[in-house]
């Protein structure tokens, strides 16, 4: 029995997962943490593999086929292909542009799920919404705005690392190449929790129906605590900051963690 409810845990974490725009942007998030020079190839296969491996568990567990999902097997095969056929020259260019292409090609494409009135995420939001809300102004708003808020977050990634490779010479810069890009995704993270439940709220009040009143917009900011912290022992471990930005961040998160649970009590 204990072994049987440790399996349907396991599977509906797995089932979560892929329900969620994460499954499909984790090829991505795999292929920047690899990155890094004579380091294309292995980390473009490894990109394609994880995408290949996500269509396959969504496909068997029933799951509808997903743009995004589509979009990462093409992008990251094309990437393998240039890895595996591509002049020294040619994968060196990839290797310090590569970032920036990869933002830009999420840029394009969450722009272009819009301007196609099909964002992306709303096939990840039918999946856990009954078939009868998916043609309601709330549903399609709510799944509007979050893949706007991806979509800047894809722009502000493009921006900061474009900002680190062209103007600081520096692919690997510690905050233009990660901390930063990281940021904008753990809030588009965060919106994407957060978002529904508010715009919910926000539209039964509206209509005068008796709901739950929406959640605190500081809500939204969960993450920053721990991320500033964590932030403060990455730079330590790297050497990517001096000891005392390294030990002032990790205080710094440490007390805003205590305050932010407090405020939000």
């Amino acid at each position: 029995m204990i072994e049987d409810q440790s399996v349907s845990r396991k599977t509906s974490v797995v089932d979560a997962v892929l329900r969620s725009p994460l499954a499909g942007l984790s090829p991505w998030i795999l292929l920047s943490l690899l990155s890094g020079p004579g380091r294309f190839e292995e980390s473009a296969a490894a990109a394609l593999g994880l995408s290949l491996l996500i269509l396959a568990a969504n496909h068997r567990r029933g799951g509808t086929l997903k743009l995004l999902e589509l979009f990462d097997v093409l992008f990251f095969g094309i990437l393998a292909g240039i890895g595996l056929f591509a002049s020294a020259n040619t994968i060196e260019w990839f290797e310090l542009w590569g970032g920036e292409l990869t933002n830009i090609a999420l840029v394009v494409f969450a722009f272009g799920s819009i301007l196609l009135r099909n964002p992306f995420t709303m096939q990840y939001a039918k999946e856990s919404t009954p078939e009868e809300y998916w043609t309601t102004s709330l549903f399609l708003r709510i799944n509007y705005v979050i893949t706007a808020v991806w979509a800047l977050a894809f722009t502000w990634s493009a921006i900061v690392g474009l900002i680190g490779d062209a103007v600081l010479g520096d692919s690997g810069n510690f905050w233009t190449g990660w901390i930063l890009q990281l940021a904008g995704t753990f809030f588009a993270i965060s919106f994407t929790e957060w978002y529904p439940s508010y715009a919910r709220s926000k539209a039964g009040q509206a209509l005068g129906f008796p709901v739950e009143p929406p959640e605190s917009i500081a809500r939204l900011f969960d993450f920053v605590p721990v991320f500033v912290a964590v932030t403060g022992m990455a730079g330590l471990v790297t050497d990517s900051t001096t000891v005392a930005l390294g030990v002032g961040l990790i205080v710094v998160g440490a007390a805003g963690y205590v305050a932010m649970r407090r405020w939000t009590a």
